[in-house]
């Protein structure tokens, strides 16, 4: 078990709290939310890929009252702490390449969330081509990651990764995410763009393909 998994255990019925008050550091959630809901806010079937304890499902499943959502996580402890409502939200312990070749083209709305630094880089267009092949025709898709930008922030998120989570994290630029997904999605596939709070290292990307997933 990760250091830090193991110190927010140690925190018993207060774990929960104590996560969230540790995320609001790094990103406000109602803020990241809001993007989503103007971003998508027709999206009915939902999938966040590396999902890991549930607690950006758990918010979807309250601002999407109407969706079905699915997490997935390659963690063994995927979905831990979701406390919401079990009819429309499942989680599976699955990679997006096992998924897509289930269920290919299902999600109207997928989301990666703060994955991609813990991802290989070797390994980001075949997470993405996953993806792709997972959206829906018409389908959004939206990341969000903490861009190198040397500051406060960002020297406590290296920490927190390396030292807490014991993940070899790397950091890309903003070009570098924009070069990728259009390397992966099509030219113009990025439609807009914008930054979370408190720190301007939060860069949540929307893209809306602008070629077929290859077969």
């Amino acid at each position: 078990m990760a250091v830090g998994a193991a110190v927010r255990r140690m925190f018993g019925p207060y774990e929960t709290q104590v996560g969230d008050l540790y995320r609001s550091f790094f990103v406000d959630l109602d803020a990241q939310l809001g993007t989503f809901r103007r971003w998508a806010p027709d999206a009915t079937n939902i999938l966040e890929i590396g999902c890991g304890e549930g607690a950006v499902c758990e918010r979807l499943a309250v601002d999407f009252p109407a969706a079905a959502i699915t997490g997935i996580d390659i963690t063994p402890r995927v979905g831990r702490l979701f406390h919401g409502d079990p009819s429309r939200v499942r989680f599976e312990q699955i990679d997006a390449g096992a998924l897509a070749r289930r269920e290919p083209a299902k999600f109207d709305l997928i989301l990666i969330c703060d994955v991609l630094h813990h991802v290989p880089w070797d390994q980001h267009r075949a997470l993405l081509r996953e993806a792709h092949a997972l959206l829906s025709p018409g389908g959004v898709l939206v990341i969000k990651d903490w861009e190198r930008i040397l500051n406060v922030g960002h020297m406590a998120c290296v920490f927190s990764d390396r030292v807490l989570t014991g993940d070899q994290v790397k950091f890309g630029t903003a070009d570098y995410f924009r070069g990728l997904l259009a390397d992966v999605f099509g030219s113009g596939a990025v439609v807009d763009e914008t930054r979370v709070s408190p720190w301007p290292n939060n860069l949540m990307l929307f893209v809306r393909p602008t070629r077929s997933a290859p077969q």
